[in-house]
């Protein structure tokens, strides 16, 4: 089990790309970065969580979606074609955020 190490919020440019089909792919803004620990302290590494609250290896991600890369556009070059608008507070998934308390250690 891995455990959270650190959580920083993502600037804005940052997109995690998926593929939904075989032609097709949709981005979505990352909101935040996490770093990542085993539970023995070896192996971190920086996961990022997007604004519908996916993130590689999740359980629950959007049916059907791999991810394929973190991306980064400089906000004045406009998003992704591919990109999806960040959802309103309506649009998010019940359940609120997947992630769980860590208490340091």
């Amino acid at each position: 089990m891995k455990r959270i190490v650190e959580i920083v919020p993502a600037r804005p440019g940052w997109y995690a790309r998926w593929q939904v089909s075989p032609e097709a792919t949709r981005c979505y803004p990352v909101s935040l970065w996490a770093l990542l620990e085993e539970a023995d302290g070896t192996g971190r590494e920086v996961i990022g969580v997007d604004c519908i609250g996916q993130w590689p290896g999740a359980d629950d991600n959007e049916a059907g979606g791999q991810f394929v890369r973190y991306l980064f556009q400089t906000p004045d070059s406009g998003a992704p074609e591919d990109a999806e608008p960040s959802p309103s507070a309506e649009d998010l998934r019940p359940g609120g955020p997947r992630l769980q308390p860590v208490t340091s250690t």
